[in-house]
């Protein structure tokens, strides 16, 4: 081979391998140069876009005031319940806020404020993402921006405001100083309680003017801007409480880490407790609480504070009218009337709460939250910081239905079921000790559940909770409408109902019960529609919590505690089934009570004036224990008898479970060698001749012992007899036990919790 030949052959191969070398088939044109190249591209086309709308979008004119409008509140007719909008707000120079109160707010929301150029690109650009893929909202704007948000734009969280919030940060920042932009921000700011702006705030939060504001203060105030309602220390959970105080301190150290504050200075810092809230004129009567629950309401259907205050919503509640009134009036005739609650300091103490629930629908149909939102802002319908008691007893039987459990002798557990009813008697099967004393310290012996449900006795369900285990019935406490909380402990005497919850969170209970097991949501709004959407809302009413069987079995118990139990004062014209309840120290007083067509749970409780303490009820209305049966029972009766109308008729169509056949338990050893777990308020001498006077008392205050039937209840019937359980002894008649005997008058034990 020629050299010519050579070189031509050496050309030929190198030719095939840079053929081969070349990229194939979509590899092709993802070429390093290529990709780079793209990029570039975008960046410029980015970079021109950008520019583009920086020089097209002007700096608008201020519509923090202008836009903001009204909300209207209806009731379910159509007809106006309230208008609100009119904005809390006074715009105050910078030199009117402590200097020290102004580096609080940067450093709780903008350590870098006074560096930065108005914009936090990483952090917008999270948001622009969150907003695109549909995450949400998200932090990370600087204090420009959010001013720029609340003074120039909307609190729409879509792509074009945000953007535009960016472009127009940038120019403000290049136009406005620092303090002005400051100034702008925390006069603008939403904090909670309908304030906007900090001098509405301090006089909200601390009844203060803005120049009287202490450091610790603001930084409370500056803390609040990342979630108003949350860390409103007023309602706040015990969870929203501990994030508050974390931010407020974590705002403290930030300005001890920028050198706005002495180390020595971080340490006299105590956490400022603000003062309670105050109605907003218009709010007086029982609106307020209505236009809070629904508002609250909306919150958790997704709706941001923020964007309710801004107005523009009409907001239909399923208040009715004519109930809403009944209620207003059945509290007023029968609690209201008999108290002088500016002239006797313990008529002040008694709160009333009550809410009325369709069962059918899961529609609010009346709300009271007390004497007045101006005049006592917390309402006693929605605060879940009093104890159910006794009213949590359905539940457990619930319970034990749903899971069929057995007793310790492995006995099915049903309305027949024998249990042995004496006081102190001490639990079997747990590894926390109880053993709880019945009212008076009273024996029953030998009782069936149905009995047991009647007189409200402590020491059967105590051990019923054992047999089913308090992790199943907290199971089924939570898939029946009640909340977790801090109070809600699995042990024995959760029985007893010492957890927390409020009439809203019972009405939801027991609606779940008389809708044959299916989950009710009480829900106040029916509609909110805004002038550029309309809110969609969750159906009230869920899937099975529990079965019907479980459901129309607790059913036909509570339909005897009306009939022959601790509850007749609530007899009426009507089907009715319902549960009466006294917390420990007579706090609290509920009647929880339904027909097919209407549930209503009535709570009285007690608080000192300044609402900072609970407080016996004892020897408040009248002397002696306020009782469930009483005058919650009364209210609770006024109340349906007036709001049923037509549905008075309506019966309980029930599928009940078929009763099991009792036998009598081994009766274990009344001399216990357990003291109580929990501790027991024994009832003194003197407490116990206030709450079982003679039965020849004509005086004698109404309560839960269904002796002799209060005067505005249903007239006196004959004295039910006590079922005696086939094959088994009679829970009467053991003269050896302090409670044996024939009960006189049909006597019953009223709840004394622990």
């Amino acid at each position: 081979m020629g050299r010519a030949d050579a070189r031509r052959e050496r050309e030929r191969e190198a030719r095939t391998a840079r053929k081969a070398a070349r990229p194939r088939g979509l590899r092709r044109f993802f070429t390093w140069k290529k990709l780079l190249g793209t990029f570039l591209g975008v960046c410029v086309l980015g970079m021109g876009a950008f520019y583009a709308v920086y020089v097209m979008t002007p700096v608008p004119k201020a519509n923090a005031e202008a836009e903001l409008q009204s909300n209207v509140y209806k009731y379910r007719d159509g007809s106006i319940l309230a208008r609100t909008g009119q904005l809390n707000r006074e715009i105050i120079g910078l030199e009117r806020i402590p200097r020290d109160v102004q580096y609080a707010f940067v450093a709780a929301e903008n350590k870098s404020f006074f560096k930065d150029s108005g914009v936090d690109l990483k952090g917008t650009t999270r948001g622009l993402l969150n907003t695109v893929t549909g995450k949400g909202k998200q932090g990370g704007s600087t204090i420009t921006q959010q001013y720029v948000k609340n003074y120039y734009l909307s609190q729409d969280q879509t792509f074009s405001r945000k953007l535009k919030e960016l472009v127009i940060s940038l120019k403000v920042d290049g136009e406005k100083t620092k303090e002005e932009i400051l100034a702008g921000y925390i006069n603008t700011s939403y904090y909670g309680r309908g304030a906007y702006g900090i001098q509405a705030a301090a006089q909200a939060y601390y009844r203060v003017d803005a120049d009287e504001l202490t450091l610790a203060q603001g930084a409370y105030l500056a803390a609040l801007l990342q979630a108003p309602n949350q860390y409103d220390w007023a309602i706040a959970t015990d969870t929203g409480k501990r994030l508050a105080k974390d931010r407020w301190a974590y705002t403290l150290d930030n300005m001890v880490e920028e050198g706005w504050l002495e180390p020595s200075a971080r340490g006299e810092q105590t956490f400022p407790v603000p003062k309670e809230p105050r109605a907003a004129p218009g709010m007086e009567g029982q609106v307020g609480y209505l236009v809070d629950a629904a508002n609250s309401e909306l919150e958790r259907q997704g709706i941001s504070e923020e964007d309710i205050r801004a107005g523009g919503w009409t907001i239909t509640l399923n208040i009715d009218k004519g109930r809403q009134q009944a209620l207003e009036r059945s509290v007023r005739d029968q609690l209201e009337s008999k108290l002088d609650r500016k002239g006797n300091k313990k008529h002040a103490t008694v709160q009333a709460g009550a809410t009325s629930v369709d069962p059918e629908t899961g529609e609010v149909v009346a709300l009271y939250g007390g004497v007045g939102a101006t005049e006592h802002w917390l309402s006693n319908a929605t605060r879940r910081d009093y104890q159910p008691a006794s009213t949590f007893k359905p539940v457990v039987l619930a319970a034990a239905l749903e899971n069929e459990s057995k007793t310790q002798d492995g006995d099915d557990i049903g309305l027949e079921t024998i249990y042995d009813g004496d006081s102190k008697r001490p639990v079997e099967g747990s590894d926390i000790p109880f053993a709880p004393e019945n009212i008076n310290d009273r024996d029953h012996g030998p009782i069936s559940i149905q009995e047991a449900t009647n007189n409200s006795v402590n020491s059967v369900y105590a051990q019923m909770i054992v047999d089913v285990t308090p992790a199943k019935t907290k199971d089924t406490a939570l898939a029946m409408g009640m909340r977790d909380g801090s109070g809600f402990l699995e042990r024995p005497a959760m029985s007893l109902g010492t957890m927390n919850a409020s009439t809203w969170d019972m009405a939801g209970v027991y609606a779940t019960l008389a809708h044959h097991g299916k989950k009710v949501t009480p829900s106040i709004v029916n509609s909110a529609e805004h002038r550029v959407r309309k809110a969609v809302l969750k159906d009230p009413i869920g899937g099975q919590a529990v079965s019907r069987e479980t459901a129309d079995t607790v059913t036909s118990a509570l339909q005897k505690v009306v009939t022959q139990g601790s509850g007749t004062a609530a007899q009426g014209a009507y089907q009715a089934a319902g549960k009466t309840g006294t917390s420990e120290r007579n706090v609290t007083a509920w009647y929880a009570g339904y027909t097919p067509k209407l549930v209503t749970v009535v709570g009285l409780l007690g608080a000192s004036p300044d609402g900072k303490r609970q407080v016996s009820l004892t020897d408040t209305i009248g002397e002696g224990r306020v009782n469930g049966g009483g005058i919650p029972a009364e209210i609770w009766k006024a109340y349906t008898t007036r709001a049923l109308g037509g549905d008075a008729g309506a019966r309980f169509d029930l599928d009940v479970k078929a009763p099991t056949v009792p036998r009598t338990p081994a009766t274990p050893s009344m001399t216990p060698s357990l003291e109580p777990s929990e501790p027991v308020e024994e009832p003194t001498r003197e407490e116990e001749e206030k709450t079982s006077p003679p039965a020849s008392s004509a005086t004698r205050p109404a309560t839960e012992e269904p002796e002799e039937p209060p005067a505005s209840s249903a007239p006196p019937t004959e004295s039910p007899e006590e079922p005696t359980p086939t094959g088994s002894p009679s829970a009467t008649g053991r003269p050896d036990r302090p409670g044996g005997g024939d009960r006189p008058g049909g006597q019953q034990d009223e709840d004394f919790r622990r």
